[in-house]
């Protein structure tokens, strides 16, 4: 059986690093916040990609670095689809000075917090999930 976590990217050259060992590291995240995965799509692609994403879907004109799609209504598990734009994630991580890496892992498990029902929004929510990223970046030990 293949995993429940598979990587894609969409009208870019793009690769992930270390498959195995995001897998891995994204199982602990779920696993300890009491959830299993079911079909969880990660879609690398580009801002414009992205931005025609956020237009249609979410009726918002405006970049952004991740969007996610939940699409199971069982509590216990998690399954979606979480679209990247590696255009963002590359210039976030020369604005916050990070290894590209490290701020498409904070990316990616941002989407996984969403998708187990974690809310950025309003400053105490943003607090929490950005302490829960935190976290679950120190967990990993999958290098880039």
């Amino acid at each position: 059986m293949s995993s429940p976590i598979q990587f894609f990217s969409e009208g870019i050259p793009f690769t992930l690093k270390n498959k195995t060992g995001i897998r891995k590291w994204l199982n602990v995240v779920i696993r300890e916040e009491k959830k299993k995965p079911w079909y969880l799509n990660f879609i690398f692609c580009s801002d414009e990609y992205l931005l025609e994403l956020n237009k249609t879907y979410l009726r918002h004109e405006m970049l952004t670095d991740i969007l996610t799609f939940p699409y199971q209504d069982n509590p216990d598990t998690i399954s979606g689809d979480i679209f990247i734009s590696i255009d963002r994630v590359m210039e976030n991580a020369a604005e916050f000075r990070q290894d590209f890496e490290k701020e498409l892992q904070r990316v990616m498990v941002h989407g996984v917090l969403h998708l187990i029902g974690y809310s950025d929004h309003g400053k105490k929510k943003k607090k929490i999930m950005t302490e829960r990223e935190d976290h679950y970046l120190e967990k990993n030990n999958s290098p880039g």
